[in-house]
């Protein structure tokens, strides 16, 4: 089976690559380096294919994806505040680089397509655990970019006949999570804090709750959705 994961090269993407490897999947990773980190796959990349590329920009990396059995597209700008300061360059990688990556895929190659999508397109829902009928209301750019990348996954399938499932996920930490930065994630961020002796940073008066999902347990939900049988559909992972 020939695999390509854009952004393998990044916190979940590695993870994902360590697994399909296990799985004797033929890997291609392809990712441009902004966030990924080439040290994040030592353990196997002398057992995969690294492309550099921008996946926000059309160039011959389309090749790998129409050879394709699965696409696991994770490639995508993180983070909130980073996003309110420069929105174009949120809608340019998380919706024009889904948009080309959908562009290159062979429908009849391909097995499926996963579209690591977030559970920010709730903003901040009324129930929790939220269902995946709960109301869509993007609160910031990020949000919104990712949420917009899904629906154009979707759409894909419906009129493409491409086999895609979104995965919303919560949350994710583990090893290899980004722990440096003014806007580092926040279970990283008390990680870095924790290593270093320094006080937790707690915004708000404590009493706030959130839930974490590992990240091999978010690979196993990817694995497990890309051999499902299931299309067209969107699923909470947290």
């Amino acid at each position: 089976m020939r695999s390509v994961i854009t952004g393998g090269a990044g916190f979940l993407g590695s993870h994902l690559a360590e697994k399909l490897v296990t799985l004797k999947h033929d890997v291609i990773v392809l990712d441009n380096f902004f966030v990924g980190k080439l040290d994040n796959l030592k353990n196997i990349r002398d057992k995969i294919k690294i492309i550099k590329c921008d996946v926000s920009k059309k160039g011959s990396w389309g090749q790998y994806l129409k050879k394709a059995n699965y696409v696991f597209h994770l490639a995508g700008l993180g983070d909130i505040v980073p996003s309110i300061e420069r929105p174009e360059n949120y809608l340019t990688t998380n919706v024009n680089g889904t948009l080309n990556v959908l562009q290159y895929c062979d429908s009849k190659k391909l097995k499926k397509f996963i579209y690591a999508a977030s559970s920010s397109c709730y903003g901040i829902p009324k129930k929790y655990p939220t269902k995946e009928i709960a109301k869509i209301s993007p609160q910031y750019p990020y949000a919104l970019s990712k949420w917009m990348g899904e629906e154009l996954v979707m759409h894909w399938g419906k009129v493409y006949k491409l086999k895609v499932i979104s995965l919303r996920f919560f949350n994710l930490y583990g090893p290899r999570s980004r722990t440096s930065g003014t806007y580092g994630a926040m279970f990283g961020t008390f990680l870095a804090q924790k290593i270093s002796g320094l006080p937790f940073t707690v915004v708000g008066n404590g009493n706030q709750k959130r839930d974490f999902t590992y990240v091999t347990d978010a690979v196993g939900a990817i694995v497990k959705a890309s051999k499902s049988n299931i299309k067209g559909e969107i699923f909470n992972v947290g």
